[in-house]
């Protein structure tokens, strides 16, 4: 996959030399490019922004460098065209599934807003998606494209050495990921739930959907409207809220009891 990000602050978009993506692209999975949208401007001051029609506060980004900026990156391969998102808070809720709908694309143009926004014909004539990663506002797209670059990412082909880890994550199933557990099996007086350690691997597979089911009907109720439910996991949703179990109690020498 190519992905090409244009803003006015290139350096914002470093985190993608780093860690999952950028052993991706080192390993020619995803090929990524940042272009500085000032090139494409054409006074003294290197000008993107003016004051909006119809008054208000704050600036609005202007339509020919953005264009400019569009029409040489999109229309460097002739053969096709990419799919242009604009991360804004009026767009599309970005979702797993939607992530996995843009993975499925061979190129990707992100187009980062700032101030109170790209021109509204820039985005007419050009977006084919505005996507929204949260209901709040923050001062330009390219954070929202770093969450949106990421999530798209890990889901290409070979980016994840473990692809079944991709099965297991929150939304994967239209739920929230449950707790999980590493060593020591006691940590702070908490212990790791006995069933994780009995080597039952469908007591082990039960209690994650359970433990699922619970967290998303605490913290996401809505979400579980879209989950087919089987009988077992209303029974499950019924069950009282649990309580925190008090930490186990430490001998001197650090052991249980």
């Amino acid at each position: 996959m190519r992905i090409d990000v244009v803003t006015i602050f290139p350096e914002y978009l470093r985190p993608l030399e780093l860690a999952l993506v950028g052993r991706a692209a080192a390993r020619d999975l995803v090929d990524i490019h940042t272009h500085d949208l000032r090139q494409w401007t054409h006074d003294i001051h290197r000008t993107v922004d003016d004051s909006p029609y119809g008054g208000g506060p704050g600036m609005v980004m202007r339509p020919e460098p953005w264009d400019g900026a569009l029409r040489e990156v999109c229309e460097r391969d002739p053969s096709r065209r990419p799919r242009v998102v604009v991360p804004t808070p009026a767009g599309r809720p970005f979702t797993q599934s939607y992530a996995a709908e843009l993975a499925a694309q061979d190129w990707l143009v992100f187009c980062c807003g700032r101030y109170e926004g790209i021109d509204g014909r820039v985005v007419d004539a050009w977006a084919d998606d505005e996507i929204s990663i949260g209901d709040y506002v923050l001062a330009g797209g390219e954070a929202a494209t770093l969450v949106i670059v990421e999530a798209v990412t890990r889901l290409l082909p070979g980016v994840v050495g473990n692809a079944e880890s991709l099965t297991d994550d929150s939304f994967a199933h239209g739920l929230l990921e449950g707790p999980v557990y590493t060593r020591p099996p006691v940590w702070e007086g908490r212990a790791v739930p006995e069933v994780l350690r009995s080597g039952d691997h469908a007591a082990i597979a039960r209690w994650r959907r359970d433990e699922a089911l619970l967290r998303t009907g605490r913290r996401r109720p809505e979400l579980l409207e879209r989950v087919d439910l089987s009988e077992r996991d209303r029974s499950v949703l019924a069950r009282p809220a649990p309580v925190d179990p008090a930490p186990v109690s430490l001998g001197p020498a650090g052991s249980t009891g």
